[in-house]
């Protein structure tokens, strides 16, 4: 071996340059597995890019998360979570991953442009975003009137007449439970079948205060003169006629994207590209690899239960450093041979 290579190979195994642990990802999940990661003395590195504090960035009242008996506001949470962590010991990177290089089993490659973090285990916690329409109005309302999420802002619309967009599952859900709260809800859809389970579908459509109104597109969110929600315009799928729906509020219901697309072609996904996970754990198809939050439940989608599974993720990553972690030596070896030598 060179020199040259001996001072590279030594440079690189430095202890200071391999991480115990790299989360990759801010919001509850993230947060969480930081916050166990660091009281566990892994000294855990968080690239919480750019949109740190996921989808709770963008809402207001937060009313459901336990130990906020008066609710708070979502970004506000999001910083107590991650000022928790930061107490601890964890260090952040507030930047964008542009690539990420897992292994099964060695160490994991984490590219922020020129920049590379390396760590023994990484934990995923990219999380989800809500589809959009991408319609006017929806992303200027969105907080005021118009929301993605039935179960964290339904109770916001107690007595009001709203609607829910969608035809799906999702759509069906949210319905029922918002339903509990307005005094009139109407499911708006663009097709007269619906892509929802056959019970899911009679569920809602049993249910007293709930209209379906087909095939309606919507077109725009309108707001009124108090900057809130006022109206949705919709178009009639065939007749091509628009009429204004008065409503205090909107959801939209067309389901959810994964933010898998930076590791999707290197581990075990889903149809819909949600990172698959091993029953009761946060263990993914990789070894050393785990995954957290929104990125694996396409079920809950909550704070509560997203931070549930990052303590899950930090406990995985720290059984699996005291018990099997990676040799940075096997992994940084630039022979076959020098890689069998050092993991045998």
């Amino acid at each position: 071996m060179s020199e040259k290579l001996d001072d590279e190979m030594s440079e690189q195994t430095d202890a200071k340059d391999v991480e115990n642990v790299i989360i990759l990802g801010g919001g509850p999940a993230g947060y969480t597995a930081a916050l166990y990661a660091s009281r566990a003395n892994l000294d855990p590195l968080v690239i919480e890019g750019f949109q740190w504090g996921g989808q709770l960035q963008n809402t207001t009242d937060v009313e459901n998360y336990p130990g906020y008996p008066d609710g708070i506001m979502g970004p506000e949470m999001m910083n107590e979570f991650r000022a928790q962590a930061e107490r601890f010991g964890t260090r952040f990177k507030t930047d964008d991953a542009d690539r990420v290089e897992l292994s099964d089993g060695g160490l994991q490659r984490v590219f922020l442009g020129d920049e590379e973090h390396v760590g023994k285990t990484i934990i995923l916690a990219m999380g989800a975003e809500p589809r959009r329409l991408g319609l006017p109005g929806e992303m200027e309302l969105s907080g005021r009137g118009v929301s993605t999420c039935g179960v964290c802002d339904g109770a916001f619309f107690k007595g009001e007449e709203v609607v829910v967009i969608g035809g799906g599952d999702s759509a069906m859900e949210d319905a029922m439970f918002i339903a509990k709260y307005a005094s009139k809800l109407t499911i708006v859809h663009r097709r007269d079948e619906f892509r929802a389970s056959k019970i899911m579908f009679d569920r809602a459509r049993q249910t007293d205060n709930i209209e379906l109104k087909t095939p309606f597109i919507p077109e725009e969110f309108i707001a009124g003169d108090d900057g809130k929600l006022r109206a949705v315009r919709l178009k009639h799928a065939e007749t091509g006629e628009t009429e204004e729906m008065e409503v205090g509020g909107a959801f939209v219901a067309i389901g959810h994207i994964p933010r898998s697309e930076l590791v999707a072609d290197q581990i075990e996904t889903d149809e819909d590209g949600y990172v698959r996970t091993d029953a009761k754990s946060t263990r993914t198809s990789l070894t050393g690899v785990f995954a957290i939050g929104d990125l694996v439940d396409h079920t809950y989608r909550q704070a509560v239960t997203a931070a549930g599974t990052g303590c899950m993720g930090a406990l995985d990553a720290e059984w699996y450093l005291r018990d099997s972690p990676p040799d940075p030596e096997a992994h940084w070896a630039k022979d076959p041979g020098e890689v069998a030598e050092a993991t045998a």
